[in-house]
């Protein structure tokens, strides 16, 4: 962490997919933080959380990075095996906001802390994008800041699913840029339709996979 920190000088250090090893991660900093470790640590997960994991986080994660994937559990079930994940990951934002708040940057527009809601956008409405964006707008805050993801690229198994077999069209995205300002939600980041030509790594690459 240290190294991160004083020798690469990172922004920060984000933990990711971290649920699993928590109690590690709280050991590790009960030794660096007293050396002088001092970035903000970034929390990024599926948001498909324990709370009592959350709250044993408390005043020790800066800025969490969750995923907000599905709004219905059959959805999220079929697709990811996440049983109540809409319950799980709407409580488990809940904790996030509730330690963190709105999002915070330094003057150079560095976040140093809060909450960043990821959203993927999925064809055929299988993210159910629209409840799950008046979820956040009327449940956690307008001011949310949201990462819209359209990078959406079916392979593998997925070309079996025809749900999921093809890219997200334009009208797909526009709803959701359009719901986004119907919803007065102004934080955050939004991906344009070519992105899901940009995210695809070329593992036949000899080189880095995402060089292109």
């Amino acid at each position: 962490m240290l190294y991160l920190q004083d020798s690469l000088h990172c922004h920060n250090i984000n933990l990711v997919s971290p649920s699993h090893f928590a109690p590690q991660i709280v050991e590790a900093l009960l030794t660096a933080v007293p050396l002088g470790l001092s970035i903000p640590l970034v929390y990024n997960t599926s948001a498909y959380d324990s709370l009592e994991t959350l709250r044993l986080l408390d005043g020790i994660i800066d800025i969490y990075l969750p995923d907000i994937k599905y709004a219905t559990n059959d959805r999220a079930s079929a697709f990811s095996q996440a049983e109540n994940y809409v319950e799980t990951s709407r409580q488990a934002i809940q904790e996030m906001y509730r330690q963190v708040g709105d999002l915070v940057t330094d003057e150079d527009g560095i976040a140093v802390k809060g909450l960043i809601v990821r959203h993927l956008i999925l064809p055929n409405g299988i993210a159910g994008s629209a409840d799950s964006l008046k979820w956040l707008a009327e449940n956690i805050s307008r001011h949310t800041a949201v990462s819209i993801m359209a990078q959406y690229h079916p392979s593998h198994l997925a070309l079996r699913e025809p749900l999921l077999s093809r890219r997200i069209n334009h009208s797909e995205y526009n709803q959701v840029v359009a719901l986004l300002e119907e919803l007065e939600m102004e934080n955050g980041w939004l991906q344009e339709m070519e992105s899901a030509d940009f995210y695809l790594p070329d593992f036949d690459s000899r080189a880095h996979p995402f060089e292109r």
